[in-house]
């Protein structure tokens, strides 16, 4: 039963991977299994056994999460995609009450720590212009040309995705909408399509370990201020993903 339910669990990581502003680290804390995954995935090899019976069913989840959502968004962002976005807004105010608590656990709220959220959520505020301004020129650029000659491009995209997996409320979609892929990532998923999807899973593990490296000697050091910063990011995120409004 508990193999179940972390496979579950795993499936909705697995969509937080592709899904526009949503970010698979918030699932993880939501969860409450963010800090044992982080652990779990740099300890490995120092107790290969017991990682691995714990980590098999989330990856298994997440790889049906990704495939079986990959899916069902293009056919959602096609055919209703107001609806849809406004779907995504609410699950990411959601989970602020959640980030909000975790955040205050460990020595209780700060003003100071306003500063680091404001900070992300300006970050948040920035990527708005970059969305527009990226999705459109480097966009036109990669579907007007061969795939195969954007190899190292999309190894570039991996890794910097790898920051929306790894980081609790930081939207590997919405980045990834910003390097003007997100379309063309979702239509490898549906399609199975390698000469995509190899390159960027090469980029991905690559810059998940370093970021995964990051973040635990953050969580480490600087444990309150990180956990606003990443509240300030999930705010910022659903301004990236609103819809414009036309009647």
């Amino acid at each position: 039963m508990n193999f179940l339910l972390n496979y579950f669990k795993g499936i909705l990581i697995g969509a937080g991977a592709i899904l526009p502003g949503i970010s698979s680290g918030v699932f993880c804390v939501i969860f409450g299994i963010y800090e044992k995954l982080v652990n779990s995935v740099l300890n490995i090899f120092k107790d290969f056994k017991k990682n691995f019976i714990f980590l098999l069913p989330f990856f298994l989840g997440a790889l049906t999460g990704i495939f079986l959502v990959g899916k069902l968004l293009n056919f959602l962002f096609t055919f209703y995609p107001m609806p849809t976005k406004f779907c995504f807004i609410g699950l990411i105010i959601g989970s602020i009450p959640v980030l909000c608590k975790r955040a205050n656990n460990s020595k209780g709220f700060r003003l100071h720590y306003l500063i680091f959220l404001a900070f992300a959520f300006l970050i948040g505020l920035l990527s708005i212009g970059l969305e527009k301004f990226l999705s459109q020129s480097l966009n036109m650029t990669l579907v007007s040309s061969n795939l195969n000659n954007n190899f190292l491009y999309f190894i570039l995209s991996g890794f910097i995705m790898s920051v929306g997996i790894v980081i609790p409320g930081i939207s590997s979609s919405v980045i990834l909408m910003c390097l003007g892929v997100y379309s063309i990532y979702l239509n490898a998923i549906s399609s199975v399509n390698i000469a995509v999807l190899f390159p960027m899973a090469i980029g991905l593990v690559i810059g998940s370990i370093i970021f995964l490296k990051a973040i635990q000697f953050l969580f480490a050091n600087y444990y309150s201020h990180t956990f606003y910063m990443i509240i300030g990011f999930v705010l910022g995120s659903v301004l990236v993903i609103y819809p414009r409004i036309q009647f």
